[in-house]
């Protein structure tokens, strides 16, 4: 707001003059440190020379070269190769660090210097330690009390003496153990085997070769009594020895699970393939409420035609379930538990290796297994008595009771549950003979038996009445008439069923 005066300008000018002045002493003080060196040989810092275009050209057509596999990569201090899709501001080391260095990946890799240090894998607590010789002087710095060299006299856990160890010199205790404090990462923390001792496992071999080894010794001893006693040949017993080793576990893995075949060889699952000409499970009933068909393992345990009527034997597949419980596959499964359980006890035995001699052992394991139950049911009631318990009437019939449920409707009609069953008799019954519509004995007169057809007293007699007679009512004197739904219906309220558990509380 005020004329520049000549004093305003001379001091403009000294003062310009004098940063200027500050400005080339900082930057001679830069440049004489750039190519400095100092003691230690270290080159001063420089800055990245500008590339000419011709450089700079080579420079892209090498990079992409090395990016196409024309050229070979570019190698870094570490004698690693350095992929060429990397960007440079990656690869290529700052150049306010140094500027000598070639481009590397060192520096993005984790730092050891601040890499957390973790325990080594075979690295664990120590379990079994014995303890040290036992000393008999007491030693300098260990704890006046009771003589550790683990702890102090204030740290000390056992109960003051009223002379110490430092001055009896008797009764020092041993050493405590201290166990290495372990640092264990994400995956040390969840190693299931960690802290494992190989020396366990090869215990465990050593026990099993020692119970094979004993297995074949006795099987040899036997073999060789048998020898002695005739009752085997020479030559069939030197033949099954040379082939007892070749053929001991010959059948151990081709035992092949339902389903699958696995070949021992290659180990390799193969899953057994339906023939595309059959039809498929899912197809032979369409109806949605059928039987569940499984898509993972194909199976379809119940029939699918179940709710047709067919019967079970007619019908090409009727479900998983019947062909697994019917015919042989429940007597070939017991066979096959067999074998297996008497092959852990010490017998030779194979259900695809020798089935007769496996059938024939069942058989008589079989008998001999029954024997001793009766045995031991003998002697249990030769000794305690109550063979007359045994021999009671079912509970049924003692006491007129049933497991079985029935639901009734107020009407007395049966809701759930099955109807009582009519006691029947051991002779035939319903059976109508010469033309009789009623049995014998649905008649009765003067003290006779006879047919209600016909009101014949003769048995075995052939049936003289008509049709029309044999439909005529008892009481044919008055018209009757078939009873209409409203007439069935009281009758159901009405009428009082004998197994009714509520009938004896209809007539309070």
């Amino acid at each position: 707001g005020r004329d520049v005066t000549l004093a305003d300008v001379k001091w403009r000018r000294s003062h310009f003059s004098q940063n200027n002045r500050r400005l080339l002493i900082l930057r001679k003080e830069y440049k004489h440190q750039q190519t400095n060196v100092n003691s230690e040989g270290i080159v001063g810092l420089d800055e990245p020379k500008k590339m000419t275009r011709e450089d700079w050209r080579k420079k892209k057509e090498l990079e992409e070269q090395r990016k196409l596999g024309n050229a070979p990569a570019e190698v870094d201090e570490e004698g690693k190769d350095i992929n060429p899709h990397i960007p440079q501001y990656i690869s290529s080391v700052p150049w306010y660090i140094d500027p000598s260095k070639r481009p590397t990946l060192k520096h993005q890799r984790p730092q050891s210097e601040s890499e957390k240090q973790y325990s080594a894998i075979g690295e664990w607590y120590k379990r079994g330690v014995q303890e040290s010789a036992v000393v008999t002087k007491f030693r300098k710095g260990a704890c006046e009390n009771c003589g550790a060299m683990t702890h102090k006299k204030k740290d000390c856990l056992e109960r003051p003496r009223k002379v110490g160890a430092k001055f009896t010199g008797t009764g020092i205790a041993p050493d405590e153990h201290a166990q290495i404090q372990l640092t264990m990462d994400y995956d040390g923390k969840r190693d299931r085997w960690n802290g494992y001792d190989p020396e366990e496992h090869q215990r465990i071999v050593e026990e099993y070769a020692k119970v094979d080894l004993a297995k074949r010794t006795l099987k040899a001893q036997k073999l060789q009594d048998e020898l002695a006693s005739g009752k085997l040949d020479q030559t069939v017993s030197e033949w099954e020895h040379d082939s007892e080793d070749e053929d001991e576990d010959k059948y151990a893995d081709d035992i092949d699970m339902p389903g699958q075949n696995f070949d021992s060889k290659r180990r390799i699952t193969v899953r057994n393939l339906r023939i595309r000409e059959d039809t498929a499970k899912y197809l032979r009933n369409l109806d949605p409420n059928s039987a569940y068909y499984d898509p993972k393992t194909r199976a379809m345990r119940e029939n699918p035609y179940s709710n047709t009527g067919k019967n079970p034997d007619e019908v090409g597949y009727a479900g998983d379930n019947f062909v697994r419980y019917s015919g042989a596959t429940i007597s070939m499964a017991q066979t096959q538990l067999f074998a297996w359980e008497a092959y852990e006890k010490g017998s030779e035995v194979h259900l695809q290796a020798d089935p007769t001699k496996l059938e024939l052992l069942h058989r008589s394991f079989k008998v001999k297994k029954e024997d001793f139950k009766e045995e031991q049911r003998e002697s249990i009631l030769e000794k305690y008595g109550g063979q007359e318990h045994l021999d009671a009437p079912p509970r049924e019939l003692l006491l007129a009771q049933t497991e079985d449920y029935v639901e009734y409707s107020r009407h007395g009609a049966v809701l759930k549950g099955l109807e009582k069953a009519v006691a029947r008799s051991k002779y035939e019954e319903d059976v109508l003979i010469n033309n009789h519509t009623c049995i014998w004995g649905s008649y009765w007169k003067d003290g006779f038996w006879g047919y209600k057809c016909c009101h014949s007293m003769v048995k075995q007699s052939y049936c003289t009445g008509s049709l029309d007679e044999r439909k005529r009512p008892y009481n044919s004197l008055f018209e009757v008439k078939a009873p209409t739904e409203e007439e069935m219906e009281a009758f159901r309220m009405k009428r009082s069923r004998p197994d009714d558990p509520m009938a004896s509380f209809l007539g309070q």
